[in-house]
């Protein structure tokens, strides 16, 4: 449910930044403790619903029907987790309940209602519940509980004003916060306002991690499809060794034969040859956007070109690949969208983060061939 604003109110976004936790041993169990009672709160409406519809009663799928039987279920009941935390998983509960049934009203009979329990689901709390102060974030705790404070890893990209709520969840084996401020849109004053044919939409991701928008109507993309190449030879490959090796496997508590010895040599040796891989094409692609002017002629994987003045739009309906997190496909501070120091003369970089929104694409000269073996040089070369 979106937040009510006032008619005349100035449009904003909502963005989100994940930040890491500093914890202690006592914090980090009390966190847990919070999401395990998540993961409770959603078992017990998965199994408030398996009773009912055994007595073939109507299901409890409304938020107002689910904050009725939360409230009657009195205070303390799901430990340290608050009535404002547990409201959030009842809203995730009930938006997947409806999602569900939307589905299947418009014929999709693949989609299921919620019926999986979960051992931690995410927590989150809406503004004036928590408190961010710079790096500390107090989060809401149970009545009689003491307060549970917290350690970001990095400085909130947004002002405290600004924030909405935060999330607590556990991804990638790690305790993170999700903190989603609410942003206004830029607005120019009359005639400031850059021209549509000069604006460029980018949607960075691997095939183009970086982006720098230059004079003269020009752009410079770097293409990342020798690294995302690089990346899936290597899985292949250490995929083939592993296979390989399966039989020469020691049991628990073995040592392993020569041959094993050897064979842990060249996967480590491969693994360490994949990482210089990898970063060495990264550090090429940071370089080429500090000096877009030395690179000009490199156009394997630096490549310039004129932005056009056709917007399109995906047909291409995104799916859970496209809404996956950037950070489960690499590092996220490889996607950059940069802008030339007083050079730019009004055009602007911006950043999209479905393949549905709407964008201008820059038509390429050619599309760089697949690399069919492993022998290939991730270094830049000149091409037409």
């Amino acid at each position: 449910m979106g937040r009510k604003r006032a008619p005349g109110a100035a449009p904003v976004v909502y963005r989100t930044a994940r930040c890491g936790l500093r914890v202690t041993r006592g914090q980090r169990r009390r966190l847990f403790g919070l999401l395990r009672s998540a993961g409770d709160v959603w078992c017990c409406v998965l199994e408030l619903n398996g009773w009912r519809r055994r007595r073939q009663d109507r299901p409890l799928a409304s938020y107002q029907e689910l904050c009725r039987e939360l409230a009657a279920s009195g205070s303390g009941t799901f430990g340290e987790l608050d009535s404002a935390g547990a409201r959030s998983v009842l809203r995730r509960y009930c938006d997947a309940w409806f999602a569900a049934a939307r589905r299947r009203k418009g014929g999709d009979l693949s989609a299921r209602f919620p019926r999986r329990r979960r051992g931690m689901v995410p927590v989150r709390w809406y503004a004036g519940t928590f408190k961010l102060d710079g790096r500390v974030l107090r989060l809401p705790v149970a009545k009689g509980c003491p307060p549970l404070m917290v350690r970001l890893d990095r400085d909130v990209p947004y002002p405290a004003g600004q924030v909405r709520s935060v999330t607590l969840l556990f991804d990638g084996r790690r305790l993170q916060a999700d903190v989603t401020a609410e942003v206004p849109v830029t607005a120019y004053p009359g005639g400031l306002a850059p021209g549509p044919e000069r604006v460029a939409g980018i949607d960075l991701g691997i095939i183009h991690p970086y982006a720098v928008a230059g004079p003269d109507g020009q752009g410079l993309l770097v293409s990342g499809r020798a690294v995302r190449a690089e990346c899936r030879l290597h899985l292949r490959d250490s995929k083939a060794r592993t296979r390989a090796a399966a039989r020469r496997a020691p049991k628990p508590g073995q040592r392993g034969s020569r041959r094993w010895r050897q064979h842990r040599r060249s996967q480590r040796a491969a693994e360490a040859r994949h990482a210089r891989r990898v970063r060495q094409a990264q550090h090429e692609a940071r370089r080429s956007t500090r000096c877009p002017s030395t690179y000009r002629a490199k156009t394997w994987r630096a490549r310039w070109c004129q932005s056009s003045a056709s917007p399109s739009r995906s047909a291409r309906t995104p799916s859970s690949r496209h809404r996956c997190p950037i950070r489960r496909i690499t590092s996220p501070d490889l996607f950059v969208a940069r802008r030339l120091p007083q050079s730019c003369s009004g055009r602007r970089a911006d950043k999209i983060g479905s393949r549905s929104a709407p964008r201008i694409g820059h038509p390429a000269r050619r599309r760089p061939g697949r690399h069919p073996g492993r022998a290939f040089d991730l270094r830049f070369r000149s091409g037409g």
